[in-house]
C-alpha cells in the first residue's frame, strides 16, 4: 500500500477559480512529476491504445477542433493541442450536456524537468451548481482525477494496471479514496472555505468514493 500512498502524496493539489464561455468556474488543479520522458507523457494522454489503458476507451475525431467522446458519458471538443506541451478539451457530461455549452473544461500542461523528467499539471474548471459543489466540494472531481493520475503513474512506470471499480473495491482503494477526500478537503480549506462546509463536503465524497468491497 505505501506506494500507493506515496503517489497520492506526490500531487499538489489546489483550488481556485477562473472562466468557461459559460461563465464563472471554480477550479480544481493538480501538479506531480512522472519519472519519464515529456514525448511519452504526451503520447500516454493522447494516443488512444494507451489512453484506454489507464484511463477510459475514447472515440471521435482526435485532432484540433475534433469532437471526442469517452466510454464513460464524458464528450467535448478538442480546443488547443500543442504537442508535447498542452493539450485542452471542453469536457461535458451526459446526453443532456449539449443544453449547457462550455461547462466544463481540462487543460493538461507539461513541462520537461531538470531530470529529463515531465512536470504534469492538470486544470479542471466547471460551472457546478446545486447539489454537486456545495455537497461534495472540490473532491467531486478531485477524487476522480486522483484515481487516474495514480494509474497513469503505473502506466508510465511500466506496472500492473488494476479496473478502476476493482481497485476502489480493494483495501488500499478504499484508503486512497479516504486520504485522497481529506486532501482535497484540506485545498479547499486552503482556498478559504469554512471548516464545517469543508468537513461536510470530505465525508461525503468519502461516502460517494470509498465502495463497499462486497
Amino acid at each position: 500500500m505505501k506506494d500507493v500512498l506515496d503517489e497520492l502524496a506526490a500531487v499538489r493539489r489546489a483550488m481556485g477559480t477562473g472562466s468557461v464561455p459559460a461563465g464563472e468556474a471554480y477550479t480544481i488543479e493538480l501538479r506531480r512529476r512522472y519519472d519519464a520522458e515529456i514525448d511519452d507523457v504526451w503520447d500516454a494522454i493522447t494516443n488512444p491504445e494507451r489512453l484506454q489503458r489507464w484511463f477510459k476507451p475514447v472515440t471521435g475525431d482526435l485532432r484540433l477542433g475534433g469532437q471526442f467522446a469517452l466510454d464513460g458519458g464524458e464528450h467535448g471538443e478538442i480546443l488547443r493541442c500543442e504537442p508535447p506541451r498542452l493539450l485542452k478539451v471542453s469536457w461535458l457530461y451526459g446526453p443532456d450536456a449539449d443544453a449547457w455549452p462550455g461547462t466544463s473544461e481540462v487543460e493538461v500542461r507539461l513541462a520537461t524537468g531538470p531530470a529529463g523528467d515531465t512536470e504534469f499539471e492538470l486544470i479542471h474548471a466547471a460551472v457546478v451548481g446545486e447539489p454537486l459543489f456545495p455537497t461534495y466540494g472540490p473532491g467531486a472531481g478531485g477524487v476522480g482525477w486522483d484515481l487516474a493520475l495514480l494509474a497513469l503513474g503505473r502506466l508510465l512506470a511500466g506496472g500492473e494496471i488494476t479496473g478502476h471499480e476493482e481497485f476502489e473495491k480493494s483495501p488500499e482503494g478504499r484508503e486512497f479514496g479516504r486520504r485522497s477526500a481529506a486532501a482535497w478537503g484540506q485545498a479547499h480549506l486552503a482556498a478559504g472555505g469554512e471548516p464545517e462546509h469543508v468537513a461536510a463536503a470530505v465525508e461525503a465524497t468519502t461516502k460517494f468514493y470509498v465502495l463497499d468491497p462486497t
